[in-house]
């Protein structure tokens, strides 16, 4: 028995609005794992600053075989804040220390929050990132 034309109409709709939230929840999901791939990338950079500057930080002193240096961690905290104060990447330092007088070792913190708001995703994952830097005289 054949059905009228009229009976089939908008039949496909549901289906194909189905499939379009689909593929927007898809592109929402890719575009906040997208982002907060970059603000761990951010905050690891951030976090490599610090312990470049922290590193800096030391003084030299005068050892048994000659001249060392010797990091101070009052003054490899001071700079790795200050560098951490004028970036753009909203973060906190979590710890700066000194390891075996000539590295220096830097933990920040941040948050980070979704692009888009999306149900898919959640709000205020915690992000961490740890660098090494190590001091030495050359010459």
């Amino acid at each position: 028995m054949m059905t009228e034309a009229g009976d089939e109409r908008g039949s496909v709709l549901p289906l194909g609005i189905g499939y379009a939230l689909l593929a927007l929840a898809v592109v929402l999901v890719c575009i906040n794992a997208t982002s907060l791939h970059l603000s761990q990338k951010r905050l690891e950079s951030l976090a490599d600053a610090a312990a470049l500057a922290a590193a800096d930080g030391f003084r030299v002193a005068p050892t048994a075989s000659g001249i060392g240096i010797e990091l101070d961690e009052h003054s490899a905290r001071r700079q790795a804040e200050e560098v951490i104060t004028i970036s753009p990447v909203d973060a906190h330092l979590v710890s700066v220390t000194a390891h075996g007088g000539n590295s220096a070792r830097v933990t920040v913190r941040a948050t980070w929050d979704s692009f888009l708001l999306s149900v898919f995703v959640p709000a205020g994952v915690d992000l961490e990132a740890t660098a090494t830097s190590r001091a030495s005289l050359s010459g």
